[in-house]
């Protein structure tokens, strides 16, 4: 049985677009014209997934989400506009308990439906997966092991780095709140940080900037030439590829190009370029997300001599990218989310 999509937004053109995108790719789809008729239709049927507006009249989008997170938790992806207030209000429902944002379709604009379907398609599809229940127990701290007791050394392919010099991470969906448990708990003197995380361009420099304002390191979308150092945290921008390049140190490589394991940005381009330029001394870290880019990139990181960190079913939102890399043997390790930072910590010195 295909899943059911409930598309909640005022513009009849929008409803129209998602719903042709979706019903293409063999999903069930409803609209609602605003939230109060969502929640008629959810009381008859309830949804596997919500596509979701942010301005609509009688009741705005927010205080839809939390309702929806407090009586009958569905997974919904927030159909925003990129102008600056409509990425940061989508940025708030990230937070709120959305797991994923789309860019509202431009009507106007040549091609892009056709640009933009994929990725659609591709995170509504991830949404239906989405263990919220999951996304609930990452962000609650884990239980301290006994006084005394020793982790289980991990198998390594090659000898312990001499310098830790980088932490790379890849993430999709559920990643926004994992990262933020992750680089909330970075020191200020942290290793030098590179993140891929998928998301449409302009919400990533709102997503840095906000992190920047919670986290104890500096967070920044990275720009060409950005120097990686300890105490940064750089995040791809989207729709572009980061990877690193040696320049006096490790320098920052924004580029256009066609997209990698069907991303742009790719977590495979970041993890490859790691493994070439600093080996060893390079930690890799795959989240939470659909699909599988970051796994083949991950084992060339383990193949270089870095250590792997995967993300555990768990605590992730969706376990796709995390169990293709271990599948094909790149993480050294698996670990629920509040451990991970920790590890970091731990190879770090």
């Amino acid at each position: 049985m295909a899943p059911r999509i409930l598309v909640v937004d005022d513009s009849a053109v929008v409803r129209m677009a998602l719903s042709q995108i979706l019903g293409r790719a063999g999903l069930e789809v409803e609209t609602a014209i605003d939230p109060l008729v969502a929640m008629d239709k959810m009381r008859r049927a309830r949804p596997d997934a919500i596509v979701l507006d942010i301005e609509m009249p009688r009741m705005d989008g927010l205080t839809f989400l939390d309702r929806v997170m407090a009586q009958d938790p569905v997974p919904v992806v927030v159909c925003s506009g990129l102008a600056g207030p409509g990425s940061e209000v989508a940025l708030h429902a990230l937070e709120h308990g959305a797991v994923d944002v789309i860019e509202k379709p431009r009507l106007g604009v040549k091609g892009f439906l056709e640009d933009s379907a994929r990725r659609i398609v591709e995170v509504v599809r991830a949404a239906t997966q989405a263990r919220l229940r999951a996304r609930v127990r990452a962000l609650r701290p884990l239980p301290r092991p006994p006084a005394g007791a020793q982790p289980r050394p991990a198998p390594r392919l090659a000898p312990r780095p001499g310098r830790a010099e980088l932490v790379v991470v890849g993430a999709s969906t559920g990643g926004t709140e994992a990262l933020r448990v992750l680089l909330e708990a970075m020191p200020a003197d942290a290793p030098a940080i590179a993140v891929v995380q998928h998301m449409p361009e302009v919400f990533t420099a709102q997503f840095a900037k906000r992190l920047d304002k919670l986290c104890r390191i500096e967070v920044k979308e990275a720009a060409d030439g950005d120097r990686l150092l300890p105490g940064r945290a750089l995040v791809a921008p989207g729709n572009r590829h980061l990877s690193v390049k040696r320049a006096g140190g490790l320098v920052a490589v924004v580029s256009d190009g066609p997209p990698v394991s069907l991303h742009r940005p790719s977590v495979d381009v970041l993890f490859h370029a790691a493994a070439r330029v600093a080996g060893p001394g390079t930690l890799g870290i795959l989240l939470t997300g659909m699909g599988d880019d970051g796994a083949d990139g991950l084992l060339e990181l383990r193949r270089a001599g870095a250590h792997t960190v995967a993300q555990d079913e768990s605590t992730s939102v969706v376990f796709g990218m995390p169990k293709e890399a271990i599948a094909r043997g790149g993480a050294v390790e698996v670990l629920p989310l509040p451990r991970i930072a920790p590890a970091v910590l731990a190879w770090a010195r």
